[in-house]
Formats: C-alpha cells, structure tokens, sequence
C-alpha cells in the first residue's frame, strides 16, 4: 500500500441536492461535499451493447483519505476529476479509517454503426 506521496490527483466528491426552479418542479442539483487529493487507478473498461448504441464503461478506482465528513460517501453521489463526472458504484473503509477506496464509473457513449462495428 502506497502513503500519502500517491495522492496525486484533485478530486471533487459532489452530492445530490434537491430544489425547486421557478415553476415549482423539483430540479437535482450537484453541490461540493468536499474537494481532496486521492490516487486514481484504471481498473477495467468494458462495453455493453444496447439497442444501437455501444457504450464504453471504465472502472476507476479512487483512494483518498479517510475523514469523519467523508464517512457517509456511497453510490448516492458522484466524483468529478480532470474534467469528467464518475457514477459511485461501491466505497470502502481500508486500513482502519485510513483510506477510503471508491469505485466509479465514466460512461462514454459512442454511436454504433449500421454494421455492428
């Protein structure tokens, strides 16, 4: 396991808020939970095809430090780091309140051609 060196990265945990615009519709809103330094690490990239379309997955694994505001973190929210928003799809205590190890997922929708290529 690698120390804090590794904490290369800027990362920002954001968190869904609900509100309401002017006619009175409820709106979901994405506003900073906190911004921290983590380590990122590509996991895996997969495809799923769905009725004409092809979309490309890349699981990327986020290690930051552990903090009390940081404990409730879960799939609920969303990362955004170098420009893209990463889905939460699992959190994880390591190291006794250490670290924290998110899993995510960057989602890149490519049109598919007629051929299936």
């Amino acid at each position: 396991m690698r120390g804090a060196g590794s904490l290369d990265r800027r990362i920002t945990i954001l968190r869904a808020t609900i509100s309401s615009n002017g006619f009175n519709e409820r709106v979901e809103n994405w506003t900073p939970l906190a911004t921290v330094w983590a380590r990122r690490t590509e996991k895996a990239a997969g495809e799923a095809y769905r009725a004409d379309e092809v979309a490309a997955e890349r699981t990327t694994l986020f290690r930051i430090r552990w903090s009390t505001p940081l404990q409730s973190v879960s799939a609920r929210d969303r990362i955004a780091a170098e420009g893209r928003d990463f889905n939460i799809v699992g959190v994880m205590e390591t190291g006794r309140r250490r670290w924290l190890d998110i899993e995510a997922v960057a989602r890149a929708d490519v049109a598919a051609t007629e051929d299936g290529a």
